[in-house]
């Protein structure tokens, strides 16, 4: 199985820190390294560090790149050098392709970190309305490694390493040099901590990932990182949201900009707000023993009213999930979570579950 799977530059390096390595969408990525309790607890408290070099990056360039970012993006993306949007990239049906952040490193260029399980698909969107404009579409994701360096020492375990990155905004791209390679640090992270994502060629991330293991930054993997990010009320593309939701149903509004003057699948969202929505993305808290998983079912007043889409054991509020239920549910409503035949009492919450103190 491993012989038909992608591997990152960092693959040898995991599998020496003894990583556990599974298949992720078609990638060797560790799922575990010491524990994921372990790891999380790591990422919570001090420093951990993720391979993240699966992930996509896509330069967009020429005097149309703003404009043409704006077309595609239902978001107002920034434009002012260094600045990151976290924005949804739209069908014309309104409903999620992808979610990715674009930086601005000039007004004419801009990077585009794109989530790896829809990196083709993304380029190919891309590339596809690219020609309305005065524009350059490039992927560039196999010129870089990416490790991801998160929790409340991060920040100065990178800075022994690479200099001072304290002067980094959050959501803001610097170009960095490490062992004479070019690159770039955002103050970026999937775990609701503070942190950065540093993007090198796939040399000197080998080289990084060796001098922070010696800062005593700790591997983690898969595992930790899908609790520490549903923790933060984080969406998981193509399971809490994909090509049959609109960002109003993954309660993502706020990234909906209508008073732009045009994007592709502003009509359907303009539509959608003024009716409201049937469904929801909406968060659960288990009041009783359980591990909620995706798929199991939603009840409310014994009906059945939506379906996991993403459940795990968190080691701070033991079971949460989230999933599409009836538009409208209050925080605090009383809900019973299938799990293997039993229902478990649990109820609606706010999401981030967590909210860390950056």
């Amino acid at each position: 199985m491993t012989n038909n799977l992608k591997t990152t530059p960092l693959c040898q390096a995991c599998q020496a820190a003894s990583g556990r390595m599974v298949d992720f969408h078609g990638w060797l990525l560790p799922v575990q390294f010491e524990s994921i309790i372990a790891e999380h607890k790591a990422v919570r408290e001090g420093a951990g560090m993720f391979d993240v070099s699966h992930m996509g990056q896509v330069l967009v360039e020429g005097k149309d790149a703003w404009a043409f970012l704006q077309y595609v993006n239902c978001n107002n993306i920034k434009n002012t050098p260094g600045a990151g949007t976290y924005s949804h990239m739209l069908t014309e049906r309104g409903t999620i392709i992808d979610d990715l952040i674009a930086f601005c490193l000039t007004p004419e260029k801009f990077l585009v970190v794109v989530n790896a399980a829809c990196r083709e698909e993304d380029v190919a969107w891309l590339q596809k309305h690219a020609p309305r404009f005065n524009v350059r579409v490039t992927d560039v994701s196999d010129q870089y490694g990416m490790i991801a360096v998160q929790g409340p020492h991060a920040v100065e375990k990178l800075s022994r390493v690479l200099g001072d990155v304290n002067g980094v905004a959050r959501f803001h791209i610097t170009p960095v040099v490490f062992e004479g390679a070019h690159g770039y640090l955002t103050r970026t992270g999937y775990t609701g901590e503070d942190g950065a994502e540093v993007m090198l060629a796939p040399e000197a991330t080998v080289k990084l990932w060796d001098a922070l293991l010696k800062e005593g930054v700790k591997p983690c993997g898969l595992g930790a990182r899908d609790v520490l990010r549903l923790e933060a009320g984080y969406l998981l593309n193509g399971q809490d949201a994909d090509q049959s939701r609109t960002p109003y149903e993954a309660n993502c509004g706020w990234v909906v900009k209508l008073a732009k003057e045009d994007f592709i699948g502003k009509p359907v969202l303009a539509e959608q707000k003024a009716k409201g929505v049937q469904q929801k993305l909406t968060a659960f808290r288990l009041s009783g023993a359980g591990v909620p998983r995706t798929g199991c079912k939603v009840f409310v007043n014994a009906q059945e009213a939506g379906t996991i889409t993403s459940g795990t054991f968190s080691p701070l509020f033991k079971g949460i999930a989230v999933g599409y239920a009836q538009a409208g549910l209050a925080e605090g409503t009383a809900v019973e979570i299938e799990i293997h035949g039993r229902r478990i009492p649990a109820q609606v919450v706010k999401t981030p579950f967590y909210k860390n103190r950056v």
